[in-house]
């Protein structure tokens, strides 16, 4: 829900086009690290690492698993807080659903929402041992993010039909070198948005045919580009310049439209429960590579039921302890993103395309790795180098 808010930056037109070409990289990523995982006879994205730069690569992959899916999970929950339990952006209050019912009062503050629904939601999703025991749910996901984009799109059409939609802004506003540096700090959000490397081979493993991979990937990565590119478009038309880093918080206020509060709260919790259903997906991966790292010689998680709950617990636990202390959605996507998150997407499978331990490199391949390490290097480095003038400036007082 932090896409809306990278138009707001690189204007309409510029912020597709980044969606675009974020898509278009990490297809061919994907596409690099599955021919060389057959190569490899890899069955995981580490095992290709290992394959590649032996147990260091292994490990750090597998570290920067953890900063990732952490980071995301931590995204997830503070979402979530901040539709049911309203969000504060530049001093003014953005009301969540359940205090838009029932007023402001202990219950439905962030910590005992995130702690009721850690305890009654998560915890049951979390406790599967097999991704392919999540298909169902899944599968409600991606419909109730169809039910959040249908409605979003007709609140959109109607203000537009009645003239309350202006010409959106295409392109970025550049005034200063600030103003530049600032174009960059979107980066780390559109590459996480597209982050599903980790969860390749485990789908391709449990498929009839692991042949059928690329199709899906194909699929997937078109779905989601659409998705994204729409709720950018819609959030960007609703709310223009005045959007926040979650756009959900926007719609704490009146849209201008019959039944306005009702079609709000609906895209809300819409939204809230596909995130609920979304979260075991990403916490699959993440449990499995902590095991990974800190026990390698111990049997199979799944048959020690002891240490899967002590693992799911621990990681549940250090979850809900992040989504309650970090404010904004932003500032972990700028943390996570330009470092674990930008790894994994595009440094790794274009380092063991230049490591070509097998030899099936082509010069395509090569050329398309530099690219992608050269890009993703420089990007992120100056994402990193605007958040930190933009915190400067923002904690250093002006002289009297």
């Amino acid at each position: 829900m932090a896409l809306p808010a990278t138009m707001k930056v690189l204007g309409l037109g510029v912020g597709i086009g980044m969606i675009v070409l974020v898509a278009v990289l990490t297809e061919a990523a994907v596409e690099m690290l599955l021919r060389f995982s057959r190569a490899g006879n890899a069955a995981s994205f580490g095992s290709v690492m290992g394959d590649a730069f032996g147990t260091g690569g292994r490990v750090v992959f597998q570290l920067s698993i953890l900063v990732n899916n952490l980071g995301t999970l931590i995204v997830y929950m503070i979402i979530l807080s901040d539709v049911l339990s309203g969000t504060a952006s530049s001093g003014v209050h953005h009301t969540g659903v359940l205090e838009g019912w029932f007023g402001e009062n202990w219950w439905n503050g962030r910590l005992f929402v995130l702690f009721v629904t850690t305890i009654f939601v998560f915890g049951p999703l979390v406790s599967l041992k097999r991704i392919d025991s999540l298909r169902y749910s899944s599968t409600l996901a991606v419909g109730l993010a169809g039910v959040f984009l249908v409605i979003t799109a007709g609140i959109t059409a109607v203000k537009i039909s009645h003239g309350d939609i202006s010409m959106p802004r295409l392109l970025p506003v550049l005034t200063d070198l600030t103003s530049v540096w600032n174009l960059f700090t979107v980066v780390p959000v559109l590459v996480t948005a597209f982050i599903c490397h980790f969860n390749v081979h485990t789908i391709s493993n449990e498929l009839k045919k692991p042949s059928m991979i690329q199709p899906v990937v194909w699929t997937s990565l078109g779905l989601c580009s659409s998705v994204y590119i729409l709720t950018s478009l819609f959030g960007f038309l609703l709310f223009g310049d005045s959007i926040l880093d979650d756009v959900l918080a926007n719609f704490d206020t009146d849209l201008g439209i019959p039944y306005s509060s009702m079609l709000s709260d609906i895209v809300r919790i819409s939204y809230a429960l596909h995130l609920m259903l979304v979260f075991p997906i990403i916490f699959h991966p993440l449990r499995i590579n902590f095991d990974d790292l800190f026990f390698p010689s111990s049997r199979p998680l799944d048959l020690d039921n002891r240490r899967f709950a002590l693992i799911t617990l621990g990681l549940i636990s250090i979850i809900f302890l992040g989504a309650n202390f970090i404010p904004s959605v932003w500032d972990v996507f700028q943390f996570t993103g330009a470092t674990a998150t930008v790894c994994i997407g595009f440094i790794f499978p274009a380092a063991i395309v230049l490591r070509d331990r097998h030899g099936m490199a082509t010069s395509k391949d090569k050329t398309l790795s530099v690219f992608m390490i050269g890009l993703a290097v420089f990007a992120n480095l100056i994402a990193v180098y605007g958040d930190a003038v933009a915190l400067l400036k923002k904690n250093v007082s002006p002289l009297a």
